[in-house]
């Protein structure tokens, strides 16, 4: 039995999957579903749990060399969301950010091992993490 970790065998699977230079998507409740690929949607309820609260999970155990964020993030966030979000992607030793707008964000996820969706309300909180 596991004692730590990631205990959703659905969420376990995906990631057991990647490999390097794979990416994974971590979307918020809203995302367009994607039928090319496979989701994990662990969403409870509105907020719970979030899209940090799974980077935060997958980062001791993943080799996380890029992030992807949409330039819309920072347009209609507030300064506290914006900080966690940066602190969270600081944290990550090596991981490099990159900004694009969101129409070219959704244009990388067909390419995506998988997704997980979240019950994440913060808009364009979606994130793409490539392994090293």
């Amino acid at each position: 039995m596991l004692k730590s970790g990631i205990f959703n065998p659905h969420v376990l699977d995906l990631v057991a999957r990647v490999r390097h230079t794979n990416t994974l998507v971590i979307s918020d409740w809203a995302f367009p579903f994607w039928p090319e690929i496979e989701t994990v949607d662990i969403s409870l309820t509105h907020g719970i749990p979030t899209v940090l609260d799974v980077l935060n999970v997958l980062a001791p155990n993943f080799q996380i060399g890029k992030i992807w964020q949409a330039e819309e993030f920072a347009k209609v966030n507030d300064a506290a969301t914006i900080a966690r979000f940066d602190s969270a992607f600081a944290a990550i030793e090596g991981a490099t950010v990159t900004k694009l707008p969101h129409v070219d964000f959704k244009k990388l996820v067909p390419g995506a091992i998988g997704l997980i969706r979240t019950g994440d309300a913060t808009p364009y909180g979606n994130i793409i993490l490539e392994s090293a």
